[in-house]
């Protein structure tokens, strides 16, 4: 498709309020709790824009760069999927952008279909989907819906610090437990421990599980990669609050990042199990588009002295290039260093009986809800 059609598809999607393109990074701006270094124009812009930083060069009166969230009125809920090597075919995403910020977040080159940046836009400029549990649940009462579970938080993080003001993730779970529906989510938003009433009801049906996402036990490199994330010690705690719920807990060591976090597999893994997960995965780090870019940018911020050796062996572990994204190497790589930390987690994993699959969610259950959002019974059996 030419790209003039697909940006003339994209500007129809129903976002309240336009959101113009932002400068690569304003000097009048502070931006503490950010991850990323830039702020470039998306990949499908015409125009970038640069700050003209000749009135204040001092840096005198800057303001801080503050989180904004815009509503959209979503047309479709449920996105499906043909890839191999997901363990999902469908997904709900209740939000686009991510406060986490996450340098190496795979989703960023998502907002330049939005017209905004991989970058602080990612991070800053956010879109709620407030609609969307009355469309999933339009979508579940179809005729042809085959169920199969759900996964939550593929894209960007369902219980990222908008969710509690916003409650989108809680009203598609409310949907989804009246359905009788299987979900997974994944996250790293302490968040989670809010909604445990619903996810420990529908985990003792079969029907829920929850993967933490553990990056590293450093406390200082986690706010430097994960910025505005809960730390690695309220993560673990987390896990053990899932866990002592009833809900199936996998611990998601994701992303390893060769040269600067690999060393803690192990660690990590034995954390993850004295905090009570029932198993355990791993990704390594992936740079697809503008992730590539924004993550070298902050290695040279925040690691100088490792930029080269990171680089150099995620290059080493995709063919001489930043990212491969082909099939059964984006989520591994290839090569010795790549082959050593898989052998390394297997080793592990199975030591700490964090290897066996997790038990198949239950798809008998499920009901079709109710067509009519009005129906006033609606969530009024939700336990039954």
């Amino acid at each position: 498709m030419p790209q003039r059609h697909l940006l003339q598809m994209f500007a129809k999607c129903s976002i309240v309020g336009r959101m113009t393109q932002a400068p690569r990074i304003d000097p009048a701006l502070r931006t503490p709790g950010r991850a990323a270094c830039s702020n470039d124009a998306g990949r499908f812009e015409r125009h970038a824009r640069q700050p003209d930083a000749a009135g204040d060069p001092a840096g005198a009166g800057r303001t801080l760069l503050r989180t904004e969230a815009r509503a959209e009125r979503p047309r479709r809920a449920i996105t499906y999927n043909r890839s191999p090597d997901l363990p999902f075919d469908r997904s709900v995403n209740p939000y686009r952008g991510c406060e986490h910020g996450c340098i190496y977040c795979f989703a960023r080159p998502t907002h330049a279909w939005l017209g905004l940046s991989a970058g602080l836009d990612f991070e800053t400029r956010l879109i709620a989907r407030p609609g969307i549990a009355d469309t999933l649940r339009r979508e579940l009462a179809a005729p042809g819906y085959r169920v199969a579970p759900i996964a939550i938080g593929t894209n960007t993080d369902p219980y990222q610090p908008v969710e509690e003001a916003w409650r989108v993730t809680r009203a598609c779970l409310e949907v989804l437990e009246y359905a009788r529906h299987p979900v997974a989510i994944v996250t790293k938003g302490a968040l989670v421990e809010r909604d445990l009433d619903i996810l420990s009801r529908m985990a003792a049906r079969g029907l829920a599980r929850v993967g933490i996402s553990l990056t590293t036990l450093d406390a200082g490199l986690a706010r430097r990669l994960e910025p505005r994330a809960p730390g690695p010690a309220r993560r673990l705690a987390t896990i053990r609050a899932l866990a002592q719920a009833g809900v199936p807990v996998r611990a998601m060591t994701s992303p390893v990042i060769p040269g600067l976090t690999d060393h803690e597999v192990e660690a990590l893994l034995y954390a993850a199990r004295d905090a009570g997960a029932a198993a355990a995965s791993w990704i390594m780090l992936r740079l697809p588009r503008e992730v590539a870019p924004l993550f070298r940018e902050w290695l040279a911020e925040h690691c100088p002295d490792r930029a080269g050796r990171v680089m150099g062996l995620v290059r080493d572990m995709h063919g001489s290039k930043d990212y491969d994204a082909r099939w059964g190497r984006r989520m591994r790589g290839q090569g010795p260093h790549a082959e050593m930390i898989a052998q390394r987690f297997r080793v592990a994993a199975r030591r700490l009986g964090l290897d066996a699959p997790q038990p198949a969610l239950r798809c008998d259950l499920f009901r079709p809800p109710p067509r009519d959002p009005d129906q006033p019974d609606l969530f009024a059996t939700c336990g039954g």
